[in-house]
């Protein structure tokens, strides 16, 4: 067996495998035993325990497999299956193999081990941070439609060579229909605003306790003040435009930044408490911790 990764580049991973006589993926012996056909299916006995930890290093299928087939090898261990899309690795253990055995078995395997909390804090809000990118994009569309079918026709008449059909915008617009219009709209734009950027507003209203301005102190305020003066205006006679759609557009680019452009902020544990949360995931684990995966993702 050789212990090189898909890159030709030598892994701890192959190493223990070759040390323990694994010959492949599946778990076969070079001395014969396994023979690896077809989809292996492990008893676990009702007074085991099961672990869930978010590794990295786990960059192909193979070492996927091999990984499983070294966690089976360990005595103790029931089952076992690793996931390379999310980064976790299920162990059904005997009662008598802590979690900090097996966390040893992985790290001696060359892989990075999150402890405990912190991969269940960074899977959830990994989770919280795709539902925002979600409902700012698809409240965002809901209040751009109506702007760009009804309203941008009437605000830049002369792009529009019909104007039988501005016209016929702008009564709507002028009838009792503007009310329930504009409520969708501020409703849409409200809740993208609040639920997509919750934790920005969070940070930017601890910001303001603290007598500091910051860059998400001066964004929240400046969409604040955006609804709050398209509402006057929407509902009030106070003349001007409604502007439901830059509060949309702010919205959606704040949230895609944030997701995609910068480290999400929503998650960031203390470094100074990372050692002493370590050792207590390894020496006290905790019973009702959340099982990400236990089949390996397939």
């Amino acid at each position: 067996m050789r212990d090189r990764d898909h890159r030709g580049e030598a892994t701890a991973l192959d190493a223990a495998a070759r040390e323990r006589g694994i010959d492949g993926p599946t778990g076969e012996r070079s001395g014969g035993g396994e023979t690896g056909s077809g989809p292996r299916t492990a008893r676990v006995p009702a007074d085991h325990d099961h672990d869930t930890f978010s590794v990295e290093g786990i960059d192909t299928d193979r070492r996927e497999g091999v990984l499983e087939a070294v966690l089976r090898d360990v005595d103790g261990v029931s089952a076992a299956s690793a996931t390379r899309r999310n980064g976790t690795v299920g162990v059904h253990h005997a009662p008598s193999l802590s979690r900090g055995a097996i966390r040893e078995v992985l790290e001696a395997c060359g892989l990075v081990v999150a402890p405990g909390d912190e991969a269940f804090e960074a899977r959830r809000a990994s989770q919280f941070a795709s539902a925002r990118v979600a409902v700012a994009v698809l409240f965002g569309l809901m209040v751009a439609t109506p702007y760009v079918a009804v309203l941008y026709p009437t605000r830049v008449e002369w792009l529009f060579y019909d104007p039988v059909t501005v016209q016929y915008l702008q009564s709507i617009l002028d009838s009792q229909m503007t009310t329930h219009f504009f409520i969708n709209l501020g409703a849409l734009s409200g809740i993208a605003f609040l639920v997509a950027c919750g934790p920005t507003i969070r940070r930017a209203a601890a910001a303001v306790r603290d007598g500091e301005f910051t860059n998400e102190v001066a964004f929240v305020g400046s969409v604040a003040a955006l609804y709050g003066y398209s509402t006057l205006v929407a509902f009030t006679g106070l003349a001007g435009a409604v502007h439901y759609d830059l509060v949309a557009y702010a919205v959606v680019v704040a949230t895609l930044w944030t997701q995609f452009g910068v480290t999400d902020t929503a998650f960031d544990p203390a470094p100074n408490g990372e050692d002493d949360a370590e050792e207590a995931a390894d020496a006290d684990p905790d019973p009702d911790e959340p099982v990400a995966m236990t089949d390996g993702g397939r």
